[in-house]
Protein backbone atom coordinates (compact mmCIF):
# COMPACT_ATOMS: atom_id res chain seq x y z
CA UNK A 1 0.00 0.00 0.00
CA UNK A 2 2.55 2.26 0.84
CA UNK A 3 4.49 2.04 -2.15
CA UNK A 4 1.86 2.86 -4.11
CA UNK A 5 1.27 5.59 -2.67
CA UNK A 6 4.62 6.79 -3.11
CA UNK A 7 4.27 5.66 -6.76
CA UNK A 8 0.89 8.11 -6.74
CA UNK A 9 2.59 10.67 -5.17
CA UNK A 10 6.07 10.41 -7.13
CA UNK A 11 3.91 10.51 -10.64
CA UNK A 12 1.79 13.79 -9.17
CA UNK A 13 5.23 15.49 -8.58
CA UNK A 14 6.15 14.54 -11.94
CA UNK A 15 2.99 15.92 -13.65
CA UNK A 16 2.63 19.38 -11.39
CA UNK A 17 6.95 19.66 -12.19
CA UNK A 18 6.09 19.39 -15.82
CA UNK A 19 3.33 21.34 -16.21
CA UNK A 20 5.78 24.12 -14.95
CA UNK A 21 8.37 23.43 -16.81
CA UNK A 22 5.91 23.63 -19.84
CA UNK A 23 4.73 26.74 -18.44
CA UNK A 24 8.17 28.35 -17.53
CA UNK A 25 9.24 30.30 -20.19
CA UNK A 26 12.48 32.26 -20.92
CA UNK A 27 13.38 35.61 -22.49
CA UNK A 28 16.63 36.29 -24.34
CA UNK A 29 18.46 39.67 -25.96
CA UNK A 30 20.69 41.63 -26.89
CA UNK A 31 20.86 45.67 -25.19
CA UNK A 32 23.24 47.38 -28.26
CA UNK A 33 24.51 50.61 -27.47
CA UNK A 34 23.53 52.68 -30.85
CA UNK A 35 25.41 55.81 -29.64
CA UNK A 36 28.79 53.74 -30.27
CA UNK A 37 27.27 50.73 -31.88
CA UNK A 38 28.80 48.32 -28.99
CA UNK A 39 27.32 45.85 -26.43
CA UNK A 40 25.77 47.48 -23.75
CA UNK A 41 27.42 45.65 -20.87
CA UNK A 42 26.79 45.82 -17.49
CA UNK A 43 23.35 47.19 -17.56
CA UNK A 44 20.65 46.49 -15.36
CA UNK A 45 17.24 44.26 -17.12
CA UNK A 46 14.59 44.45 -15.37
CA UNK A 47 11.23 42.23 -16.24
CA UNK A 48 8.14 44.29 -14.83
CA UNK A 49 4.49 42.62 -14.35
CA UNK A 50 2.25 44.89 -16.01
CA UNK A 51 -0.94 43.68 -14.19
CA UNK A 52 0.64 43.58 -10.32
CA UNK A 53 1.00 47.22 -10.49
CA UNK A 54 4.02 47.31 -12.64
CA UNK A 55 6.27 44.74 -9.87
CA UNK A 56 10.03 43.77 -10.88
CA UNK A 57 9.43 39.94 -11.40
CA UNK A 58 12.73 38.92 -12.62
CA UNK A 59 16.10 40.74 -12.65
CA UNK A 60 19.33 40.24 -14.73
CA UNK A 61 22.45 42.42 -15.81
CA UNK A 62 23.95 42.24 -19.12
CA UNK A 63 27.51 40.51 -20.03
CA UNK A 64 30.34 41.63 -21.89
CA UNK A 65 28.90 41.19 -25.11
CA UNK A 66 24.99 43.06 -24.34
CA UNK A 67 23.65 39.50 -23.47
CA UNK A 68 20.74 38.41 -21.15
CA UNK A 69 18.25 36.41 -20.06
CA UNK A 70 15.05 36.42 -17.96
CA UNK A 71 12.91 33.80 -16.85
CA UNK A 72 8.85 34.71 -17.17
CA UNK A 73 6.71 33.25 -14.28
CA UNK A 74 3.36 33.49 -15.98
CA UNK A 75 1.31 34.59 -18.38
CA UNK A 76 1.07 38.14 -17.92
CA UNK A 77 1.68 40.76 -20.28
CA UNK A 78 4.66 42.16 -19.12
CA UNK A 79 7.63 44.28 -20.12
CA UNK A 80 11.06 44.78 -20.16
CA UNK A 81 13.10 47.46 -18.84
CA UNK A 82 16.65 48.35 -19.57
CA UNK A 83 18.45 51.14 -17.24
CA UNK A 84 21.31 52.73 -19.55
CA UNK A 85 23.17 55.69 -18.35
CA UNK A 86 20.08 56.25 -15.91
CA UNK A 87 17.52 56.57 -18.54
CA UNK A 88 14.67 53.48 -19.42
CA UNK A 89 13.97 51.80 -22.50
CA UNK A 90 11.51 49.69 -22.59
CA UNK A 91 9.92 46.90 -25.18
CA UNK A 92 6.78 44.61 -24.36
CA UNK A 93 8.26 40.88 -23.34
CA UNK A 94 8.43 38.95 -26.87
CA UNK A 95 6.64 35.38 -27.39
CA UNK A 96 7.19 32.31 -28.70
CA UNK A 97 10.63 32.57 -28.18
CA UNK A 98 11.33 35.72 -29.90
CA UNK A 99 14.17 37.78 -29.37
CA UNK A 100 14.21 40.72 -26.76
CA UNK A 101 17.17 42.68 -28.14
CA UNK A 102 16.84 46.09 -26.86
CA UNK A 103 18.53 49.46 -28.58
CA UNK A 104 19.92 51.97 -25.96
CA UNK A 105 21.61 55.02 -26.22
CA UNK A 106 24.48 57.54 -24.03
CA UNK A 107 22.76 60.02 -22.69
CA UNK A 108 23.43 63.84 -22.49
CA UNK A 109 21.93 67.09 -20.78
CA UNK A 110 21.78 68.50 -24.33
CA UNK A 111 22.43 66.99 -27.76
CA UNK A 112 22.61 69.31 -30.99
CA UNK A 113 19.82 68.21 -33.26
CA UNK A 114 17.06 68.96 -31.43
CA UNK A 115 14.07 70.52 -32.49
CA UNK A 116 10.22 71.07 -32.41
CA UNK A 117 8.74 70.22 -35.96
CA UNK A 118 5.15 71.63 -35.10
CA UNK A 119 3.74 73.16 -31.64
CA UNK A 120 0.05 72.62 -32.21
CA UNK A 121 -2.42 74.61 -30.27
CA UNK A 122 -6.21 73.56 -30.02
CA UNK A 123 -8.60 76.16 -28.58
CA UNK A 124 -12.08 75.64 -28.01
CA UNK A 125 -14.55 77.23 -25.30
CA UNK A 126 -15.83 74.84 -22.02
CA UNK A 127 -18.18 76.21 -19.59
CA UNK A 128 -17.07 79.47 -19.38
CA UNK A 129 -13.04 78.49 -19.60
CA UNK A 130 -10.82 78.98 -22.07
CA UNK A 131 -9.88 74.83 -23.18
CA UNK A 132 -6.34 74.27 -24.58
CA UNK A 133 -4.97 71.03 -25.94
CA UNK A 134 -0.88 71.62 -26.73
CA UNK A 135 1.37 69.41 -28.35
CA UNK A 136 4.93 69.57 -29.88
CA UNK A 137 6.48 67.13 -31.99
CA UNK A 138 10.18 67.02 -31.31
CA UNK A 139 13.37 65.55 -33.44
CA UNK A 140 16.18 64.42 -31.71
CA UNK A 141 18.57 63.99 -34.97
CA UNK A 142 21.38 64.51 -33.48
CA UNK A 143 24.85 62.34 -34.54
CA UNK A 144 25.89 60.12 -33.08
CA UNK A 145 22.52 59.79 -31.85
CA UNK A 146 22.46 60.14 -27.90
CA UNK A 147 19.34 60.49 -26.13
CA UNK A 148 18.79 64.06 -24.06
CA UNK A 149 17.94 63.71 -20.71
CA UNK A 150 17.98 65.30 -17.32
CA UNK A 151 15.52 67.35 -14.97
CA UNK A 152 14.56 69.58 -17.58
CA UNK A 153 14.95 67.49 -20.82
CA UNK A 154 11.77 69.84 -22.33
CA UNK A 155 10.70 72.97 -20.78
CA UNK A 156 7.92 74.42 -22.13
CA UNK A 157 6.25 78.58 -20.82
CA UNK A 158 2.51 78.56 -20.58
CA UNK A 159 0.12 81.62 -20.01
CA UNK A 160 0.78 82.41 -16.14
CA UNK A 161 -3.30 81.76 -15.41
CA UNK A 162 -3.40 78.51 -17.19
CA UNK A 163 -4.90 75.68 -15.22
CA UNK A 164 -2.93 72.43 -15.94
CA UNK A 165 -5.50 69.44 -16.44
CA UNK A 166 -3.34 66.74 -17.54
CA UNK A 167 0.03 66.35 -19.21
CA UNK A 168 2.31 63.24 -21.30
CA UNK A 169 5.05 62.58 -23.31
CA UNK A 170 5.45 59.73 -25.90
CA UNK A 171 8.46 58.23 -26.96
CA UNK A 172 9.51 57.35 -30.44
CA UNK A 173 6.93 54.38 -31.46
CA UNK A 174 5.78 53.83 -27.92
CA UNK A 175 2.10 54.76 -26.40
CA UNK A 176 1.14 58.15 -24.27
CA UNK A 177 2.59 58.31 -20.71
CA UNK A 178 0.96 60.65 -18.39
CA UNK A 179 3.40 62.53 -16.75
CA UNK A 180 3.65 65.15 -13.93
CA UNK A 181 5.17 68.85 -15.08
CA UNK A 182 8.07 70.10 -12.68
CA UNK A 183 7.94 74.06 -12.17
CA UNK A 184 10.51 76.14 -13.67
CA UNK A 185 11.28 79.60 -12.74
CA UNK A 186 8.86 82.05 -12.88
CA UNK A 187 4.96 81.12 -13.09
CA UNK A 188 4.03 78.96 -16.44
CA UNK A 189 7.33 77.72 -16.74
CA UNK A 190 7.61 74.18 -16.47
CA UNK A 191 10.02 71.62 -17.77
CA UNK A 192 9.40 67.41 -18.48
CA UNK A 193 11.66 65.34 -17.05
CA UNK A 194 10.99 62.38 -19.55
CA UNK A 195 14.18 61.82 -22.70
CA UNK A 196 13.98 62.64 -25.84
CA UNK A 197 14.81 59.68 -27.34
CA UNK A 198 16.93 60.06 -31.21
CA UNK A 199 14.18 59.20 -33.45
CA UNK A 200 13.15 56.10 -34.50
CA UNK A 201 12.76 56.54 -38.25
CA UNK A 202 10.60 58.75 -39.37
CA UNK A 203 8.87 58.68 -35.28
CA UNK A 204 9.90 61.32 -33.36
CA UNK A 205 8.85 62.39 -29.19
CA UNK A 206 5.77 64.51 -28.30
CA UNK A 207 4.78 65.97 -25.82
CA UNK A 208 0.95 67.25 -24.59
CA UNK A 209 -0.33 69.41 -22.22
CA UNK A 210 -4.21 70.77 -21.46
CA UNK A 211 -5.12 73.22 -19.76
CA UNK A 212 -7.76 75.61 -19.05
CA UNK A 213 -7.58 79.24 -18.98
CA UNK A 214 -10.02 81.84 -17.81
CA UNK A 215 -12.29 83.38 -20.02
CA UNK A 216 -15.28 85.55 -18.52
CA UNK A 217 -14.41 88.43 -21.16
CA UNK A 218 -14.70 86.45 -23.98
CA UNK A 219 -11.29 87.26 -25.14
CA UNK A 220 -7.62 85.92 -24.63
CA UNK A 221 -4.45 87.32 -25.39
CA UNK A 222 -1.99 85.21 -26.02
CA UNK A 223 1.74 85.24 -25.67
CA UNK A 224 3.04 82.28 -26.88
CA UNK A 225 6.87 80.98 -26.40
CA UNK A 226 8.93 77.88 -27.47
CA UNK A 227 11.91 77.03 -25.87
CA UNK A 228 13.79 75.23 -29.10
CA UNK A 229 13.29 76.36 -32.80
CA UNK A 230 10.15 75.15 -33.97
CA UNK A 231 9.40 74.73 -38.02
CA UNK A 232 5.43 75.70 -37.38
CA UNK A 233 3.85 76.66 -34.71
CA UNK A 234 -0.50 76.15 -35.61
CA UNK A 235 -3.86 77.03 -33.82
CA UNK A 236 -6.75 75.24 -34.21
CA UNK A 237 -10.00 76.92 -33.49
CA UNK A 238 -13.84 76.20 -33.96
CA UNK A 239 -15.12 77.89 -36.90
CA UNK A 240 -17.21 80.10 -34.59
CA UNK A 241 -14.32 81.89 -32.88
CA UNK A 242 -12.16 84.79 -34.36
CA UNK A 243 -8.06 84.87 -34.12
CA UNK A 244 -6.63 88.09 -35.04
CA UNK A 245 -2.28 88.01 -35.02
CA UNK A 246 -0.63 90.30 -33.15
CA UNK A 247 3.31 91.41 -32.68
CA UNK A 248 3.76 91.49 -36.17
CA UNK A 249 3.22 87.15 -36.03
CA UNK A 250 3.13 86.39 -39.68
CA UNK A 251 0.05 83.23 -39.36
CA UNK A 252 -1.31 82.18 -42.70
CA UNK A 253 -4.86 80.65 -42.86
CA UNK A 254 -4.79 77.09 -44.08
CA UNK A 255 -8.02 75.38 -45.00
CA UNK A 256 -8.11 72.35 -42.78
CA UNK A 257 -11.59 71.27 -42.70
CA UNK A 258 -14.61 72.71 -43.14
CA UNK A 259 -15.59 72.69 -39.19
CA UNK A 260 -12.28 73.70 -38.05
CA UNK A 261 -9.61 76.87 -38.50
CA UNK A 262 -6.15 76.62 -38.61
CA UNK A 263 -3.56 79.53 -38.69
CA UNK A 264 0.12 78.47 -39.46
CA UNK A 265 2.88 80.34 -38.13
CA UNK A 266 6.56 79.41 -39.33
CA UNK A 267 9.90 79.24 -37.81
CA UNK A 268 8.74 80.40 -34.21
CA UNK A 269 12.20 81.20 -32.71
CA UNK A 270 12.75 80.67 -28.67
CA UNK A 271 13.04 84.20 -26.74
CA UNK A 272 10.90 85.74 -29.25
CA UNK A 273 7.09 85.70 -27.91
CA UNK A 274 4.39 84.65 -30.49
CA UNK A 275 1.18 86.75 -29.96
CA UNK A 276 -2.19 86.48 -31.24
CA UNK A 277 -5.89 86.41 -29.32
CA UNK A 278 -8.90 84.43 -29.72
CA UNK A 279 -12.39 85.40 -29.53
CA UNK A 280 -16.11 83.78 -29.24
CA UNK A 281 -17.31 80.84 -28.37
CA UNK A 282 -17.05 77.03 -30.04
CA UNK A 283 -16.49 73.59 -29.85
CA UNK A 284 -14.71 71.60 -32.15
CA UNK A 285 -16.65 69.17 -33.97
CA UNK A 286 -16.54 65.76 -32.39
CA UNK A 287 -17.56 63.71 -35.14
CA UNK A 288 -14.14 64.41 -36.23
CA UNK A 289 -13.14 62.71 -32.99
CA UNK A 290 -15.28 59.44 -33.42
CA UNK A 291 -14.65 58.57 -37.23
CA UNK A 292 -16.89 61.50 -39.72
CA UNK A 293 -14.69 62.46 -42.24
CA UNK A 294 -11.55 61.03 -39.84
CA UNK A 295 -8.89 58.82 -40.58
CA UNK A 296 -9.24 55.54 -41.94
CA UNK A 297 -8.96 52.34 -39.70
CA UNK A 298 -5.55 51.78 -41.93
CA UNK A 299 -3.68 54.66 -41.48
CA UNK A 300 -1.07 55.54 -39.59
CA UNK A 301 2.15 53.73 -38.46
CA UNK A 302 2.46 51.04 -35.56
CA UNK A 303 5.58 48.82 -34.90
CA UNK A 304 6.47 47.96 -38.02
CA UNK A 305 9.35 49.61 -39.92
CA UNK A 306 7.69 49.75 -43.09
CA UNK A 307 4.88 52.44 -41.06
CA UNK A 308 7.03 54.82 -39.80
CA UNK A 309 6.24 57.26 -42.75
CA UNK A 310 2.95 57.79 -41.68
CA UNK A 311 3.89 58.47 -38.12
CA UNK A 312 2.03 61.96 -36.56
CA UNK A 313 5.35 64.14 -36.50
CA UNK A 314 7.39 61.61 -38.36
CA UNK A 315 9.27 63.43 -40.64
CA UNK A 316 8.44 66.17 -43.29
CA UNK A 317 6.23 64.94 -45.72
CA UNK A 318 3.77 67.02 -47.76
CA UNK A 319 5.96 70.60 -47.74
CA UNK A 320 4.47 72.58 -45.06
CA UNK A 321 3.23 75.26 -47.79
CA UNK A 322 1.02 73.03 -49.74
CA UNK A 323 -2.84 73.21 -48.63
CA UNK A 324 -2.81 70.47 -46.37
CA UNK A 325 0.20 71.24 -44.06
CA UNK A 326 -0.86 69.82 -40.67
CA UNK A 327 -2.53 67.11 -42.34
CA UNK A 328 -0.64 64.29 -40.78
CA UNK A 329 -1.40 65.96 -37.25
CA UNK A 330 -5.12 66.76 -36.96
CA UNK A 331 -6.40 63.30 -36.63
CA UNK A 332 -3.84 62.44 -34.11
CA UNK A 333 -5.25 65.38 -31.92
CA UNK A 334 -8.43 64.25 -32.25
CA UNK A 335 -7.68 60.72 -31.78
CA UNK A 336 -7.68 58.99 -28.10
CA UNK A 337 -7.81 55.87 -26.53
CA UNK A 338 -10.97 54.83 -27.76
CA UNK A 339 -9.57 54.17 -31.33
CA UNK A 340 -7.04 51.65 -29.77
CA UNK A 341 -9.78 49.73 -27.97
CA UNK A 342 -12.34 49.72 -30.84
CA UNK A 343 -9.65 48.32 -33.04
CA UNK A 344 -8.76 45.53 -30.78
CA UNK A 345 -12.25 44.64 -30.48
CA UNK A 346 -13.23 44.67 -33.77
CA UNK A 347 -9.96 42.50 -34.49
CA UNK A 348 -11.20 40.02 -31.76
CA UNK A 349 -15.13 39.84 -32.99
CA UNK A 350 -14.86 39.86 -36.87
CA UNK A 351 -13.86 37.34 -38.88
CA UNK A 352 -10.48 35.94 -39.42
CA UNK A 353 -10.51 37.95 -43.45
CA UNK A 354 -11.56 41.24 -42.25
CA UNK A 355 -8.94 41.33 -39.74
CA UNK A 356 -5.72 43.00 -41.46
CA UNK A 357 -6.91 46.72 -40.79
CA UNK A 358 -8.23 46.95 -37.59
CA UNK A 359 -4.15 45.35 -36.89
CA UNK A 360 -3.35 48.36 -38.38
CA UNK A 361 -5.29 50.83 -36.09
CA UNK A 362 -4.51 48.98 -33.00
CA UNK A 363 -0.85 49.32 -33.97
CA UNK A 364 -1.31 52.93 -34.65
CA UNK A 365 -3.52 54.39 -31.48
CA UNK A 366 -2.76 58.10 -32.19
CA UNK A 367 -3.68 57.99 -36.16
CA UNK A 368 -1.84 60.33 -38.73
CA UNK A 369 -2.52 61.52 -42.14
CA UNK A 370 -5.98 60.19 -43.54
CA UNK A 371 -4.39 60.74 -46.71
CA UNK A 372 -1.70 59.07 -46.70
CA UNK A 373 -1.02 55.72 -48.18
CA UNK A 374 -0.92 52.71 -45.18
CA UNK A 375 1.46 50.31 -44.83
CA UNK A 376 -0.26 46.91 -46.46
CA UNK A 377 -0.60 43.64 -43.59
CA UNK A 378 -3.02 41.93 -45.63
CA UNK A 379 0.08 39.24 -45.92
CA UNK A 380 1.38 39.29 -42.62
CA UNK A 381 1.52 36.06 -41.14
CA UNK A 382 -1.26 35.32 -38.29
CA UNK A 383 1.43 35.41 -35.41
CA UNK A 384 2.30 38.61 -36.36
CA UNK A 385 -0.67 40.33 -36.25
CA UNK A 386 -1.86 38.74 -33.30
CA UNK A 387 2.04 39.74 -31.81
CA UNK A 388 1.44 43.42 -32.93
CA UNK A 389 -2.18 43.43 -31.06
CA UNK A 390 -0.38 41.99 -28.01
CA UNK A 391 2.04 44.67 -28.02
CA UNK A 392 0.00 47.32 -28.62
CA UNK A 393 -2.57 46.48 -25.83
CA UNK A 394 0.69 45.43 -23.23
CA UNK A 395 1.84 49.11 -23.56
CA UNK A 396 -1.31 50.62 -23.11
CA UNK A 397 -1.49 48.73 -19.92
CA UNK A 398 1.89 50.18 -19.02
CA UNK A 399 0.66 53.46 -19.39
CA UNK A 400 -2.57 53.33 -17.14
CA UNK A 401 -0.10 52.05 -14.22
CA UNK A 402 1.92 54.75 -14.80
CA UNK A 403 -0.78 57.24 -14.88
CA UNK A 404 -1.68 55.33 -11.49
CA UNK A 405 1.65 55.65 -9.78
CA UNK A 406 1.85 59.26 -10.72
CA UNK A 407 -1.49 60.24 -9.30
CA UNK A 408 -2.87 61.46 -12.92
CA UNK A 409 -5.70 58.58 -13.15
CA UNK A 410 -8.67 58.91 -10.59
CA UNK A 411 -9.58 55.30 -9.02
CA UNK A 412 -12.78 54.87 -10.65
CA UNK A 413 -11.54 55.61 -13.85
CA UNK A 414 -8.26 53.16 -14.13
CA UNK A 415 -10.59 50.40 -12.53
CA UNK A 416 -12.94 51.02 -16.02
CA UNK A 417 -9.91 51.62 -18.23
CA UNK A 418 -8.21 48.40 -17.08
CA UNK A 419 -10.82 46.11 -17.34
CA UNK A 420 -11.43 47.28 -20.80
CA UNK A 421 -8.00 46.28 -21.53
CA UNK A 422 -7.92 43.14 -19.68
CA UNK A 423 -11.06 42.02 -21.54
CA UNK A 424 -9.78 42.37 -24.62
CA UNK A 425 -5.79 41.45 -23.55
CA UNK A 426 -7.22 37.98 -22.07
CA UNK A 427 -9.56 37.04 -25.20
CA UNK A 428 -6.15 38.56 -27.54
CA UNK A 429 -4.07 35.66 -25.44
CA UNK A 430 -6.47 33.28 -25.88
CA UNK A 431 -6.86 34.03 -29.35
CA UNK A 432 -2.87 33.34 -30.05
CA UNK A 433 -2.26 30.24 -27.62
Amino acid sequence: MKSTQIVLRTLALSFVFAGTVAQAATVSGTVTDKTNGKPAAGDTVVLVDVQAGMAEVAHATTDARGKYTLTLPGNSPYLIRVTHQGAGYFIAAPQGGAPGDIPVYDVAAKVQGVYIEANVLEVETDNGMLKVDERYYVHNTGTPPTTQWSKKSFEIVLPADAVINDAGAQRPGGLPTSLKMDPDGPKGHYSFNFPIQPDDGEKDTMFQISYGLPYSGGKYDFKSLVSLPADNLAVLMPKSMSFVAGGGASFKAVQEDPGVQTYLLKNAMPGKPVEFTVSGTGSMPREAQTGGGGPQADSGGGADASATPNTPGGGIGTPINTPDPLSKYKWWILGGLALLLAAAAAFLLRKPDGTASAIAAANAPLPANPRASAPSYATAAPATKHASLLDALKEELFAIESERISGTISADEYNQVKGALEIVLKRALNRSS
